[in-house]
Parts: structure tokens; C-alpha cells; sequence
């Protein structure tokens, strides 16, 4: 190659414009970490939890890596603070699904306006649920774990709702005996189940009309008491 070959190679390349990092605007740390966390969750929710990384969550969240550092000490504390604050909002919000049992006494009633918060709860958060409910196949023991506990803590709470009503009927004596335990397994499995089919075939099956046999399966189950 000759010199001026060179040296117009040189110029040229000299030329290109560098591509640039991506510039993050100062904003209050705890606002950076929200968003470095919502990030992971969609890099984890798309790409699964082998695919996470530092490199990964900068993209999605178009800053630096340097930012990602910058809030987080490393990946492991990321992912333990995503961790944290999926397990407490997702169990915040099932909690709130449930009604106050004082206020609403009636078994079909109550199932059904819980069916109905629970729908909701799935159309406005899917990633988070998509998480609980369509799990990957490279989830982390420690989340399964977790998951795993919060269902529990969650069926405990169905059993003792099912023991109320059942100690509540004027006539304990008057219709099927029902086992609370089982019928809480069986009832939080049903309401898994059709969160499944909520994310992954949205239009199958109408939320009323759900809540709608919910409420004649119940209505029989528990006739209301005079």
C-alpha cells in the first residue's frame, strides 16, 4: 500500500463519527434503580435469566454500564433488589384481591369479586405474573423458593377465609362437608390456572363470564344461609 493510500485511510477512518455511549440524564438514585430494576425484569421476561447481565440491563435501559454500577454493586445486588421487590409487590397485590370477609359474607360473592381483582391485577402487571405463573425453565432456585412460599402463605389465608365461612353457617349440619385445606389447594390452583390462560391467550376465555360460574359453582356449594 502506498503512503498516500495510507494516509487517506487513515483520513477516512479519522472521518467516521464514533458511535457514541449512551448518555444518561442525572436523576435521583433511587429513580436510576427503579429503572435499572424494570429493566432487568425485561431483559429476564424476553430473554430468560441466562441471558441477564450487566451488558444487558445498560442496553435496555439505554445508560453506560458505568450507571448500572453506579447504583448497583454488582449484578448479585441487582438481581437480590429485583428480587425483593417483585416478591413484595406481587404479594402485596394478591393480598389486596381478597376482600374483608366481615364485609362481604356471602361465599359466591366473595370468590367472584376476588376472581374479578384478580383479573385486573393480571392485565396490569403481566411481567411480573408472567414471572410466578409461566416461570422459565433456568429460574434460579432461590426464586422458585421464594415463589414457592408466597403461594403457601397465600393458600394459608384461602384455608382460613374457608374456615370462617364454614363456622359462620347457622346449620354446619346442612350440605356437603368441605375440607378447607383441600378446597384452598384446589381453589388456588383453579385461580393459577386461569391466570396461565389470561397471559397467554388473552381473549379465551371473558373475565365475566368467568366470575359468572364462579359464582353459580359456589352458590351451590354454599347455599346462603337464612
Amino acid at each position: 500500500m502506498s503512503a498516500s493510500a495510507s494516509s487517506e485511510s487513515s483520513a477516512s477512518s479519522a472521518d467516521k463519527p464514533r458511535k457514541r455511549r449512551p448518555y444518561a440524564p442525572r436523576v435521583p438514585i433511587e429513580q436510576r434503580r427503579e429503572q435499572l430494576l424494570d429493566a432487568a425484569l425485561a431483559v429476564i421476561v424476553n430473554d430468560g435469566y441466562d441471558r441477564v447481565s450487566i451488558d444487558a440491563i445498560a442496553k435496555r435501559a439505554d445508560v453506560a454500564r458505568s450507571v448500572v454500577y453506579g447504583a448497583f454493586e454488582n449484578l448479585d445486588a441487582l438481581l437480590t433488589a429485583l428480587l425483593d421487590r417483585q416478591q413484595a409487590r406481587a404479594f402485596a397485590r394478591l393480598l389486596a384481591t381478597v376482600p374483608d370477609p366481615a364485609k362481604l359474607r356471602d361465599p359466591a360473592a366473595f370468590a367472584a369479586e376476588t376472581v374479578r381483582r384478580m383479573s385486573a391485577m393480571v392485565h396490569e402487571d403481566p411481567d411480573t405474573w408472567r414471572l410466578i405463573l409461566l416461570p422459565p425453565g433456568n429460574m434460579p432456585s432461590v426464586v422458585r423458593d421464594r415463589i414457592e412460599t408466597d403461594r403457601e402463605r397465600f393458600r394459608l389465608r384461602v384455608e382460613q377465609w374457608i374456615s370462617l365461612t364454614l363456622a359462620d353457617r347457622s346449620d354446619p349440619e346442612r350440605g356437603p362437608r368441605l375440607d378447607p385445606q383441600i378446597l384452598a389447594h384446589a381453589l388456588v390452583a383453579c385461580a393459577e390456572h386461569f391466570g396461565r390462560v389470561a397471559l397467554t391467550d388473552p381473549g379465551r376465555i371473558d373475565p365475566s363470564r368467568l366470575i359468572g360460574q364462579v359464582q353459580v359453582i359456589l352458590g351451590a356449594i354454599w347455599p346462603r344461609t337464612r
